[in-house]
């Protein structure tokens, strides 16, 4: 669908949109003098357009949702000039451009107080949650009697690091190889978005210190399949355990993600991981 077509289909919402977004701006709020009694309340069109780098008449087209284009610099210059929050700015986007921006990725982040409660639900399936960085931030009981979160140091509780510096993670994922690759890959679609956080650079800078295999995979820059949700653990005790898994996104700003695990339909391996969870003690949910 050509540009014009989706201006003609969403001009009235623009218009009113940017309109309600001048309005609600004071001059001294962009750094401008207060100056005398306006007609109307907020910028005006011309304080607008000169802030954003245009002419006064190619704004008040786009505000009128005239046939013209417009690119995402601009867009993001508009935003900071409108001090638009990050769900305001896609919605300028979906506007002007029927997509969304491209948006830096974030690595801290809190989790919610019901997501723990949901977790805390879940007492026969293994849950945590991640950042973009992978650190996990959050875990019930299940998941930390097969990943043992609760004992590693909070700054290396990131999966990644476990994956392809610990023993016993390692042993964990079985087959291995194929299953780190599959795990690095879907990582390396996540660092993208984040290239710019120092913290996910340090770990990326951390692990080709200690990790040969890490290093080789990561500089071959791979971009494997998807692997269908299907994981393969090796756990002490049960043995051999199939289980399907999914990511569901409980926070998109800050690119929070719970990964929820169940057992494949398997009767034998589902008794044998219940009796499993069942014969340890309890431990606390983790903060």
């Amino acid at each position: 669908m050509s540009i014009v077509r989706n201006m003609e289909r969403t001009r009235k919402e623009l218009a009113e949109f940017l309109k309600s977004r001048r309005e609600r701006l004071a001059p001294t709020d962009v750094g401008l003098p207060a100056g005398g009694r306006r007609r109307t309340p907020g910028l005006r069109r011309e304080e607008v357009a000169a802030l954003s780098g245009v002419g006064l008449t190619w704004y008040t087209w786009l505000e009128q949702g005239r046939e013209i284009g417009v690119s995402s610099t601009f867009l993001d210059s508009l935003s900071r000039v409108l001090k638009l929050d990050a769900a305001e700015r896609r919605y300028l986007y979906l506007l002007t451009q029927q997509r969304l921006p491209a948006e830096p990725g974030k690595t801290w982040c809190v989790v919610p107080p019901l997501i723990h409660r949901l977790m805390s639900d879940l007492a026969q399936s293994p849950a945590y949650v991640i950042n973009l960085r992978w650190d996990v931030l959050a875990w019930n009981e299940a998941a930390d009697r097969v990943f043992h979160f609760s004992s590693y140091a909070p700054d290396r509780r990131n999966l990644l690091w476990m994956l392809f510096t610990d023993p016993a993670t390692h042993a964990l994922f079985d087959p291995w190889e194929e299953q780190a690759l599959q795990l690095l890959s879907h990582f390396r679609r996540d660092f993208v978005r984040a290239t710019q956080e120092p913290d996910i650079c340090a770990l990326i800078k951390d692990l080709e210190k200690v990790c040969p295999d890490f290093k080789k995979w990561w500089q071959e820059h791979d971009i494997h399949g998807p692997d269908h949700g299907l994981r393969r653990l090796f756990i002490e005790g049960p043995g051999h355990i199939s289980f399907e898994y999914t990511e569901l996104t409980i926070d998109a700003d800050r690119h929070l993600r719970l990964v929820y695990y169940a057992v494949l339909d398997a009767r034998d391996e589902d008794q044998r991981f219940v009796q499993w969870l069942k014969s340890g003690a309890n431990t606390e949910l983790a903060p």
